[in-house]
């Protein structure tokens, strides 16, 4: 089974470091990896602009667009909903796992 270790520093300062297990249809980790820095990056700078947005809000938009992609999948429906479920199953259950680091903030 392989895995990819995962940083995040949260725009609070948080570290939180993750160690996501990679399904076995999985491509290019390193793709993974580059796709996932693009995503959170581009949320964080869509919240920094839209000022204050609840975190159920967030999450049900991001579940809305995990079900439009898997739609977009040119493959058997039945597949695609499995392999989007399973994916989504195989991250959540990382949260486990998941180590936090505040990071300190030094003041001049």
């Amino acid at each position: 089974m392989n895995f990819l270790p995962y940083e995040f520093t949260t725009p609070t300062g948080d570290a939180i470091s993750f160690e996501f297990r990679l399904h076995p249809e999985t491509g290019s980790a390193t793709r993974v990896h580059q796709l996932l820095d693009r995503i959170l990056h581009t949320l964080n700078h869509e919240i920094a602009l839209l000022g204050e947005t609840r975190n159920g809000d967030l999450l049900q938009a991001l579940a809305m667009a995990m079900a439009v992609r898997t739609e977009m999948i040119p493959a058997d429906p039945e597949l695609t909903r499995r392999l989007a479920l399973d994916v989504m199953e195989q991250a959540l259950q990382s949260l486990q796992h998941a180590r936090h680091q505040e990071i300190p903030v030094g003041h001049a």
